[in-house]
């Protein structure tokens, strides 16, 4: 089974169980940080080409997620402990340096991993989330964390919706709760519903979603990711358990195991602390990120997509960016929908260095 092709390790360091997956035994380190809702497994195709090429890829399991722990208190979640463990997953390699690579919420920390300890990670790879400074996102009109997530999220979401962190941090962990009624149906959904295979509405067919002036990109993510006051995220879903083409069914069941296992509320307390993140990373103010860096996203990614400002500004923040790479007919799940795209594009940075 693939679940056996990586060698397990579990640590217990930063105050917590770190649960991870080694491939390759010399070479370059390698360290890929899953986004929501994930774990390690989706670097599965990452890992093997990394392998194979002569680098050890390591893909950890972030805490809440698996077979990593779990803390009770949302705190604990913040960036700055996310990237604590990052430092000890380096260390428990052996390593005192190593490239980091991040997709989703693990592009952020991977972002700020190498904006705020480039003396550990030499360089930085990020998938579907561009650079956004101290912000939660590149959010439209606010590329680089100007304003904070609470307000900007408010702006595009508008009086009568909820902008989907939002839903998932409200009191009771209601939306970990309508994930846990049904984790296959939720999961497929999400999986179909942010890949690049639903059809995009009649007024959207045949337009550049990256080249969308801001009032229609706010109006977009409005649409895409906020869900109405007496909704949930099932209805913002609307694909009821489609499952895509490019997940096999074994891929999705691993999966399903994994969410079922850990639970949802566990991964949904990252998105509690984007205020006071953005808080401490003020200090940082517009320092830019020194190390040499490649992006990559999705012609139908939403982060992408929402995110265009800020890809178009990179190089005011991120000057040794070597490469944007955008991948046609790609949804959120880039480095699941288009492995080997993504493989070429890492591994072509890498030996770059």
């Amino acid at each position: 089974m693939l679940n056996d092709e990586f060698e397990p390790r579990t640590i217990y360091a930063n105050g917590h169980r770190i649960h991870m997956r080694i491939a390759g035994t010399s070479g370059p380190l390698v360290l890929f940080c899953h986004g929501f809702p994930e774990s390690w497994y989706s670097w599965r195709h990452q890992l093997r080409a990394l392998a194979a090429a002569g680098y050890r890829g390591v893909a950890m399991d972030m805490r809440g997620y698996g077979r990593s722990g779990k803390p009770v208190e949302a705190s604990e979640y913040r960036i700055a402990n996310l990237i604590g463990d990052c430092i000890a997953v380096v260390e428990a390699m052996g390593d005192s340096r190593a490239i980091i690579v991040g997709h989703d919420l693990g592009a952020p920390v991977a972002w700020t991993a190498a904006w705020t300890r480039p003396d550990i990670f030499r360089a930085v790879a990020a998938l579907s989330v561009p650079f956004s400074g101290s912000g939660f996102a590149a959010f439209p009109g606010s590329p680089f964390g100007e304003l904070s997530p609470t307000v900007i999220q408010k702006q595009i979401a508008g009086p009568d919706r909820i902008f989907y962190s939002e839903y998932f941090c409200l009191p009771g962990d209601v939306a970990a709760r309508e994930a846990e009624l049904d984790v296959r149906t939720w999961l497929t959904s999400a999986m179909y519903a942010l890949s690049a295979e639903p059809p995009l509405p009649p007024e959207l067919q045949g337009v550049d979603l990256l080249k969308l002036p801001r009032d229609a990109l706010q109006a977009f993510v409005r649409e895409v990711m906020s869900v109405t006051r007496d909704g949930d995220i099932a209805a913002m879903l609307k694909a009821h358990g489609q499952q895509p083409s490019w997940l096999s069914a074994a891929d999705l069941d691993f999966g399903i195991a994994e969410l079922e296992y850990s639970g949802l509320a566990a991964p949904m307390k990252n998105y509690r602390n984007g205020e006071i993140d953005w808080e401490s990373l003020q200090r940082y103010g517009d320092a830019p990120v020194t190390v040499p860096a490649l992006f990559i996203g999705g012609d139908r990614d939403i982060n992408t997509i929402w995110g265009q400002e800020a890809i178009a500004r990179a190089h005011e923040r991120v000057p040794h960016l070597r490469d944007v790479i955008i991948i046609a007919n790609c949804g959120h799940w880039i480095q699941q929908e288009h492995p080997e795209q993504v493989n070429a594009a890492l591994l072509g940075f890498l030996n770059s260095l």
